[in-house]
């Protein structure tokens, strides 16, 4: 039976942490595929005209596209270039959930993520995405430093 992880990546420097980890974790696996993921914040909840929603669409998916190009589409070519099984997807929404959901979608066994070295006023009062995805995944949550 092939063990799938789910790998948040954010673009940054974190999130190839992230990506390193679920790398070595395969190899010592053995039989494993890495689903990278990339969740674009984004709320479904705005009231606007139908020319701003059609907008909206167009610009949801240029971002997708985007992201996939600059961040998922790197990453799975050097995952599978090192003999790494790895897909990757793009999602808008809420990161916690999103990737939580997926997780749930894809019968993952977990999911690995890093900590983000930002902070803030929002951070302190909202709390992080990661630290909300600990708290309410349905899978183990591994939390790269």
């Amino acid at each position: 039976m092939t063990t799938t992880l789910v790998v948040g990546l954010d673009g940054g420097g974190s999130g190839d942490r992230a990506l390193a980890y679920a790398k070595r974790m395969a190899g010592l696996i053995g039989d494993c595929s890495l689903l990278i993921v990339y969740v674009i914040e984004w709320s479904p909840y705005s009231f606007q005209t139908p020319e701003e929603n059609e907008m909206r669409h167009k610009r949801r998916e240029e971002e997708i596209a985007t992201a996939l190009e600059r961040v998922v589409d790197p990453a799975v070519a050097a995952l599978t270039k090192a003999g790494v099984k790895a897909k990757g997807m793009v999602r808008h929404g809420h990161v916690a959930d999103t990737l939580n959901a997926i997780s749930v979608e894809v019968g993952a066994d977990q999911i690995i993520v890093s900590r983000s070295s930002a902070d803030g006023i929002v951070k302190r009062i909202f709390g992080s995405s990661t630290a909300n995805l600990v708290m309410s995944a349905d899978v183990p949550v591994t939390v790269v430093g």
